[in-house]
């Protein structure tokens, strides 16, 4: 006999659909997966063997792929100038001054802000091109 709190739990709650069916799991030698891995020439394993069970009925996954970086040259620039510059520091003292209401807003504030978001413009340019991404973020 069921305990009746069990009971209306289980009554209670609805069952979830699941996101993703379970994996399913195979075996393969050590000179069976070498093979495979060979012959995905970079590809992730599953979706390689999906690909090639499925052919045209396979359904396309969005990933991030294993090298989301495509130009490491343009990222290490990005770096570089977060690295040398003070920005976080500068961007925790506006905030702090807007917050006590002791910012003053002269034409050289204006200009220092615009100068800031230029340079993160700037680096957020060369990030999404070294990620090999677009302007506004796509491929």
């Amino acid at each position: 006999m069921s305990h009746p709190d069990r009971e209306f739990n289980r009554l209670a709650a609805p069952e979830k659909e699941p996101k993703y069916p379970p994996p399913f799991s195979l075996r393969l030698t050590f000179a069976e997966r070498a093979k495979l891995e060979e012959l995905a020439a970079g590809m992730p394993l599953g979706a390689f063997i999906r690909e090639r069970l499925l052919g045209e009925h396979v359904e396309k996954r969005r990933t991030r792929g294993k090298f989301p970086v495509k130009d490491h040259e343009a990222l290490g620039r990005v770096l570089g100038q977060l690295g040398a510059s003070r920005l976080s520091a500068n961007l925790n003292q506006l905030a702090r001054a807007v917050n006590t209401g002791i910012l003053p807003v002269t034409p050289e504030t204006d200009e220092s802000l615009k100068e800031a978001c230029a340079a993160i413009e700037d680096m957020r340019c060369a990030l999404m091109e070294a990620l090999g991404k677009g302007p506004e973020g796509g491929p």
